[in-house]
């Protein structure tokens, strides 16, 4: 597992090189901008709710001492909470609405790494990878919050808020990765096998999802780049299993 996780974040070296190799940048306009507005909505909703949640969770203390350091302490959950679920919401929406601008970026990869022109594979039009993205997203989405939720309630419990958080950041990281790999499998698997491909593969999954998380702690930068550089990676690592495995059904080699 450690292993493949190294592997998905290695994929990232390489990753600026080749997007600039291939003139890729016009196919992520729509999507750096689909990042920009869902992130500036997210942190400003998150500016505002951190507080109103912190004061709720404030009222459980019933005795006067103690009560500032308490409403501290609620507020500062109250943000990782925001943070938590604002962060969900974002790599959701943007992996969904972004789809069918990824695919073709990750099929342009694809092409330049197996050294096929063209591919014999599922043919799908912008509204099936849009509806593809939507339909991933939300079974993701769904999955990750009723997990996410139990381990942002253990946080109230001194050092089991630790492993908490770590298991936390590890969850995002799946999902991120998933979605990011879901681009260049959704040519070559149904719902169900891409999935399962993905499920066997976690340990790229979550390497490649660590970095586009830390992407997002970079001010501004990071909601532009988190994607051309995510996605780039996940297709080189994708296509490297899915050679590995004989899953390529290609034809016609570029001559």
């Amino acid at each position: 597992m450690i292993n493949n996780i190294l592997k998905g974040i290695q994929a990232y070296t390489g990753a600026l090189a080749l997007i600039s190799k291939l003139k890729l940048w016009k196919y992520f306009l729509v999507p750096i901008i689909i990042s920009v507005i869902t992130a500036a909505v997210i942190a400003l909703s998150a500016y505002g709710l951190s507080d109103n949640i912190g004061n709720f969770i404030a009222r459980i203390w019933p005795w006067d001492f103690g009560k500032d350091t308490f409403t501290w302490i609620s507020t500062f959950i109250g943000a990782i909470v925001v943070i938590s679920i604002g962060l969900i919401l974002y790599k959701h929406i943007i992996m969904a609405l972004s789809a069918p601008f990824m695919s073709p970026v990750s099929e342009k990869i694809e092409s330049y790494l197996t050294g096929v022109e063209r591919h014999n594979h599922r043919k799908t039009s912008f509204n099936e990878q849009l509806w593809r993205g939507i339909r991933i997203n939300i079974r993701n989405l769904a999955k990750e919050l009723l997990i996410t939720i139990p381990l942002l309630l253990l946080k109230f419990i001194p050092v089991v808020n630790i492993f908490s958080t770590i298991l936390l950041i590890m969850l995002q990281a799946y999902y991120a990765g998933f979605g990011n790999m879901d681009y260049t499998l959704e040519r070559h698997f149904n719902y169900r096998d891409s999935v399962k491909f993905i499920r066997k593969n976690r340990g790229i999954a979550i390497g490649n999802g660590l970095v586009f998380i830390l992407f997002l702690i970079i001010p501004f930068i990071g909601v532009i780049l988190v994607l051309p550089m995510s996605v780039t990676a996940a297709t080189i690592k994708t296509v490297e299993l899915l050679q590995k495995d004989n899953l390529l059904n290609n034809t016609k080699p570029v001559v």
